[in-house]
């Protein structure tokens, strides 16, 4: 099961250099000037996770796999993009499908680097940003609706269905509000077939300068406040500074972070914030072979877990063998858990929590 995020922002706020850092690539090219992003990039990053090495260590594994996050960086957004400007909306196709929106925004200011709308402010640009959106979801819901309704009045369920849940979202697009705004969380599963931009979660990324990196600035603040208002999440960051973190030594990052008065990377607070965002869990299986990382939505039952590793896990599921992580390494390993009862064998009804370690028992 993977989850990924599509990285959206106006043209040079930063979105290529933090997904250079994310991926610790140069696979995107940043520069200073709009659309330098051609074609959309996609990198795939490993999940931090101390738990991991513990485990390892514990159940002498030979190597050590963690879950992972895709990001898609596509080239930046200006005003009349819904409509072709720019490069158009012919990058928005290439983040319908993703799991979350990452809105970059620019919280700094430099004369060195221009700005399509002549100034900094980062309210505004995700007022643009998200009026493309909107705009090209209101498209997509305007060519498709008529059909369905005709089916819908010629008793077909489906459609009918289809237009039930597509009337509401099309009546708040044309109010000029984003169509998460009119999904019950009844209609969220439906409404993820709908493939609608301003339908998904959003985490704003304040791209701020290498002195506010740890306390953030006035415009992230502001930032910060709007993301409250609606629900979203948000993060601060330097790109500037995660560009040189991913270049590093990794034995040298920690010490370098800790210079600037950072606890942890950009990219572990764009995780853990995703994460967040989208509702996601760790659980762990660990073995000679390997450690490993699996992830899985919050609320997940042990069949549908298991399911993550193979399908086979999934329909032929007996029962799943658990033990909280702090609980295998209190026993320093599954025998020691065991005897201390705290390994559980858990069946259909289970639901997963995070940090479980899990040895799943089938038959198929």
């Amino acid at each position: 099961m993977g989850f990924n995020c599509g990285i959206v922002g106006l043209p040079n706020v930063g979105k290529s250099t933090l997904f250079n850092a994310l991926t610790a690539t140069v696979a995107a090219q940043a520069a200073n000037y709009p659309f330098c992003t051609i074609e959309p990039n996609i990198g795939r990053v490993a999940v931090p996770d101390r738990r991991l090495e513990v485990l390892a260590e514990i159940g002498k594994s030979a190597k050590i796999v963690p879950t992972s996050l895709e990001f898609v960086d596509i080239a930046g957004l200006v005003r009349g993009a819904s409509k072709g400007e720019g490069l158009g909306n012919q990058f928005l196709a290439n983040i319908r499908e993703v799991d979350a929106i990452v809105h970059v925004l620019r919280c700094f200011e430099d004369d060195d680097v221009t700005h399509v709308e002549g100034s900094v402010d980062p309210i505004r640009d995700a007022e643009t940003v998200e009026t493309e959106l909107m705009l090209a979801d209101l498209d997509s819901l305007q060519k498709r609706l008529p059909a369905l309704q005709k089916k819908a009045k010629g008793n077909d369920r489906n459609a009918a269905a289809d237009v039930a849940l597509m009337e509401p979202i099309l009546a708040v697009l044309e109010a000029g509000r984003p169509a998460r705004t009119a999904i019950a969380a009844a209609d969220a599963e439906a409404a993820k077939r709908l493939n609608l931009l301003t339908a998904k979660p959003v985490l704003y990324v304040c791209n701020v300068e290498e002195a506010s990196a740890a306390t953030g600035n006035a415009q992230s603040a502001r930032v910060a406040e709007m993301a409250v208002r609606e629900g979203a999440a948000y993060v601060v960051v330097s790109a500037a500074i995660e560009a040189e973190v991913s270049q590093l030594p990794e034995a040298d990052r920690a010490g370098f972070l800790t210079d600037l008065g950072l606890t942890d990377s950009g990219l572990d607070r764009v995780i853990r914030a995703g994460y967040g965002l989208l509702g996601l869990i760790t659980y762990f299986t660990v073995g000679p072979k390997e450690t490993r990382a699996w992830t899985i939505v919050r609320g997940t039952k042990a069949p549908g877990a298991a399911g993550v590793i193979h399908g086979d896990f999934e329909r032929g599921f007996i029962a799943a063998e658990t033990v909280a992580y702090e609980d295998y390494v209190a026993g320093k390993g599954e025998a020691g858990a065991r005897e201390a009862g705290k390994l559980r064998v858990e069946g259909r009804d289970y639901v997963v929590k995070d940090g479980d370690v899990l040895l799943f028992r089938f038959n198929v």
